[in-house]
């Protein structure tokens, strides 16, 4: 499928960079990778750069004077430049690599959460939250006695606005909210939640996870005082993300790890911090992993991230329109027009589990269950969903392999 007026990928050219997509499954079945919000796959340029790093310099970082530390410091290092400048950061002092989203919320609940929260304080997040916001912020409201709030989502899938500007109040401290909803797909206006934290002097996280992989993403537009992301979503490692921090509330926070490399002076007596973003990177860091994640970002770059996010819309408004076609099918979330690259349904009278095993037998890997979304999904009154979640090497043809698979569950389930 060459690049078209109405597609601006050449799928096929990209597809041939990922030859896990050619591979048989289920005794015989091609392929059919619809799992892309959960982990996507890893094209050879990324999987090359990986492999070289253990084959020609592999060493340990800021530790050596020999050639391949200083070689594997000066990647790593340009790797932080890399990623800083794919987000639209300032520089590497606001860019501090982590194992994934998750563990970025983590330090930036632990190290700024538990010294400036405190009881009378309050957090905000919504109710389309991914478990690892929902439960991180709640848990360190619990430690410091603070305040939880949850923006309410409307019957589409939407923010509720009017909500949300009531919520976030003087008492509020820091607000807490995806960009892309893994379950809705809803795209939440995060410069507006910006504007409204920061009327109040609060703070504002955006967690990127399903952002950053598919559209073009600038924090300093956005106005974020934090922004979270995950390399295994965007065509890159496992075991790597990024943290995204205004240089100054960094500067001021405590560190959430200690021990090796994130020092510069330890006496008998004391210690102070090393310099940004190394006060934040305890330890021996994620160093093949970050190297990787910038060949990643050159990668997407070379694509497009416009066309990346034309691409996705295209085919995820193919999907939710050929999914609507069947009255027992429930799509959840905004129109097809307006989401981005995630469609989340049920098929009446079927378990989402049993659905997703039944298109594995053809071939067809989706989502099933809560996402990480429980809350939501009780908001929703249901147990599970199933998800198909697109990426740049997705096509029609495998949106209609999908579709017609639906058929084999209802012979079974009817």
């Amino acid at each position: 499928m060459e690049a078209t007026e109405q597609d601006p990928l050449d799928v096929d050219a990209i597809r041939a960079d990922f030859p896990i997509l050619d591979r048989e499954v289920s005794d015989g079945q091609r392929l059919v990778y619809l799992d892309n919000a959960a982990t996507t796959q890893t094209p050879e340029q990324v999987v090359d750069v990986f492999s070289d790093y253990y084959r020609g310099y592999n060493a340990n970082v800021h530790r050596g004077i020999h050639q391949l530390s200083q070689e594997a410091s000066i990647a790593y290092e340009e790797a932080h430049d890399r990623l800083a400048d794919f987000v639209g950061a300032d520089g590497r002092e606001e860019m501090i690599f982590t194992k994934n989203t998750t563990e970025s919320i983590n330090l930036v609940a632990y190290a700024w959460g538990l010294n400036e929260l405190s009881e009378g304080d309050a957090v905000v997040l919504s109710e389309m939250e991914h478990h690892s916001s929902f439960v991180t912020w709640r848990e360190i409201a619990k430690k410091v006695g603070a305040e939880v709030r949850y923006i309410r989502v409307d019957e589409n899938g939407y923010l509720d606005m009017d909500h949300a500007a009531e919520l976030i109040d003087e008492d509020v401290e820091m607000v807490s909210v995806v960009h892309a909803s893994n379950v809705l797909g809803t795209v939440n206006p995060m410069r507006e939640l910006a504007d409204l934290a920061h009327e109040q002097d609060a703070l504002i996280l955006g967690d990127g996870a399903q952002s950053v992989p598919n559209r073009p993403v600038d924090v300093k537009e956005l106005d974020v005082d934090f922004y979270v992301f995950s390399g295994h979503k965007m065509a890159g490692p496992t075991g790597i993300g990024g943290l995204y921090g205004k240089q100054e509330i960094l500067e001021d926070m405590e560190p959430f790890l200690y021990g090796g490399d994130m020092i510069r002076r330890v006496s008998f007596e004391d210690t102070t911090w090393n310099d940004l973003p190394w006060k934040y990177e305890a330890g021996t860091p994620l160093i093949a992993q970050g190297i990787a994640l910038a060949e990643a970002a050159d990668y997407l770059d070379d694509v497009g991230m416009e066309a990346i996010q034309a691409h996705e819309e295209r085919i995820t408004e193919y999907a939710y329109e050929r999914l609507d076609e069947f009255d027992d099918v429930e799509i959840y979330g905004p129109p097809a027009d307006d989401r981005g690259a995630v469609v989340a349904f049920n098929v009446d009278g079927i378990h989402a589990h049993d659905l997703a095993s039944i298109l594995n037998d053809h071939g067809v890997a989706i989502r099933a269950g809560d996402h990480c979304t429980q809350p939501l999904h009780q908001k929703l009154d249901i147990a599970a969903s199933v998800r198909a979640s697109f990426y740049l090497y997705n096509t029609k043809e495998e949106v209609d392999a999908l579709v017609d698979s639906l058929d084999a569950a209802r012979e079974i389930f009817n």
